[in-house]
């Protein structure tokens, strides 16, 4: 049994292990057991060569150790720790909730790893740009206070950081300090990544800083590790070892090339790593440059397995791939297409998709606007629909959460009726294809709400609220406000259909 200790960085922790083991500061240094195995046939190769050939494999030894030492001197200047003076967060969309919820912790630890305070994150990351942005973990983040965030380097400098943007769903968040000249560390190509190929990890477990650990590549393309998580995510496994600290540091490869961000592990020292593929957090660090957020593309669709799935596979016999269409989602791309819900998506602009997964790479790969051809297989007969593909809109409320907010007054609720919003701008729009110009749009719908009780649904443009005109937020929480738990008339354009919905709060 696992579970996830917010208090260490929210590494998956082992039940079994015995917490001042972990923690001690007398704990102490581990060898993994590839390194063992490594130094024992090395041993035994030498015992066994003449003189001659003795020193020949002495030096294959030293190029090697000069190799790894090669490594951490050309990366580590471009690694950072992260310090973040923070609170526990109740967010339940969090990254390390979700991660929590799915591990089922019941408990944190009760004391917190060598020179870390209660109330303070630490984690790593590292340096993309001369300029100063860095690249980490969101749960590095999470709660933080954003006037107390602080990055040291290697050569002793210190610089308090500002959050440029997170996404909460790929646990990624970007940070910019104020310097200029920073050692900007080099990227790799994580789609090339062979199973079997040196990982190297640099970061800060326990506040031991610039630890530098290897193992290889155990794994690529892991996936469902966070069934919690809707979205797609996919992760390189090592065994470098990686323990709590790591988090947002860079798993790099032989050359000193950034693989991966390291995130999470399963169990401390157990040989378990996972880091987000560096080709994936290129895309999305890079948007959260430019926009603030991750603007993250989608069908808006519920799908299975085939293969795989022992509910399905049964009804598709001989069939070797394939993604199972269980739900459209309303006011999404995919219900604005011909799209039906028992389709089975085969291919993705003329390319197979084995798998849920595969089918979710190839869409993130996409661009918002672009139309993309799903060749379908319906009833006894294949066909091809197309859809054009739209910004997911909770993944945006999500991030625009992070940014800094309109100040409204305190007597002013948020939202509530398990109802969330947002103002109507041009762009908001043209990417949700609004017959509106103006008001608010449903973004969520809570279950078993009175939301859902009035029957609203994501997509519908809240023009008033009993006669008078809503064009923001504002408006509408302000309308909510005055109505003091009073049913509320409000009037919908769904679609070309305007119609009109009682809430009552």
């Amino acid at each position: 049994m696992h579970f996830l200790c917010q208090k260490c960085q929210f590494a998956v922790c082992d039940l079994k292990t015995q917490h001042a083991t972990v923690f001690s500061r007398t704990m102490k240094p581990t060898i993994s057991l590839f390194t063992l195995a490594l130094v024992t046939a090395f041993g035994a190769v030498v015992s066994d060569l003449p003189a001659q050939q003795n020193s020949t494999a002495a030096d294959w030894a030293r190029g090697l150790s000069n190799a790894f030492a090669d490594v951490y001197e050309k990366v580590s200047s471009s690694v950072v720790v992260i310090e973040v003076e923070s609170a526990p967060t109740a967010d339940p969309q969090s990254s390390a909730q979700m991660l929590q919820n799915f591990f089922q912790d019941p408990s944190g630890f009760d004391s917190l790893p060598p020179g870390m305070t209660p109330g303070a994150n630490q984690g790593s990351g590292f340096i993309m740009t001369s300029d100063g942005y860095i690249l980490t973990n969101n749960h590095v983040l999470e709660g933080g206070d954003r006037g107390q965030v602080r990055v040291t380097l290697l050569d002793g400098r210190e610089f308090p950081a500002s959050i440029v943007g997170v996404d909460p769903s790929s646990d990624l968040a970007v940070i910019k300090v104020e310097a200029n000249d920073l050692p900007v560390i080099e990227m790799g190509d994580s789609d090339k990544v062979r199973v079997g190929e040196f990982a190297f990890a640099i970061g800060a477990p326990y506040d031991l800083r610039y630890t530098f650990t290897f193992g290889i590549v155990g794994a690529t393309g892991r996936t469902k590790l966070v069934p919690t998580n809707p979205d797609y995510e996919e992760y390189i496994q090592t065994d470098a070892s990686i323990n709590p600290g790591n988090s947002g540091g860079p798993l790099v490869d032989i050359d000193g090339r950034v693989i991966g961000v390291n995130t999470m592990i399963n169990g401390v020292n157990r040989g378990l790593g996972f880091a987000i593929p560096i080709n994936i957090a290129k895309k999305i660090a890079s948007q959260i440059v430019e926009n603030g957020r991750f603007i993250r593309p989608w069908l808006g669709i519920s799908i299975e397995d085939i293969v795989e799935n022992p509910n399905r596979s049964p009804q598709f016999p001989g069939m070797t791939g394939g993604v199972f269409v269980r739900e459209i989602q309303p006011g999404t791309p995919a219900a604005r297409s011909e799209l039906q819900p028992g389709d089975v998506i085969l291919k993705v602009d003329g390319r197979e998709v084995r798998n849920s997964s595969e089918l979710q790479k190839s869409i993130l790969a996409t661009e918002i606007g672009q139309d993309v051809q799903l060749e379908v297989l319906r009833g006894n007969r294949t066909q091809t629909v197309k859809v054009r593909i739209a910004e997911r809109i909770d993944g945006l409320i999500r991030a625009a959460n992070q940014q800094p907010r309109p100040q409204l007054n305190r007597n002013m609720p948020q939202p509530t009726a398990g109802l969330e919003i947002k103002t109507i701008t041009p762009d908001l729009a043209t990417l949700m294809e609004l017959q509106a110009d103006q008001g608010v749009v449903v973004t969520n719908v809570e279950n078993s709400s009175p939301a859902q009780t009035a029957q609203l649904q994501v997509g519908d443009v809240i023009t008033a609220v009993n006669e008078q005109a809503v064009r923001s937020e504002e408006d509408f929480m302000a309308a909510l406000a005055n109505a003091k738990g009073r049913a509320l008339m409000l009037n919908i354009n769904r679609g070309s259909v305007k119609t009109f919905a009682i809430l009552k709060p």
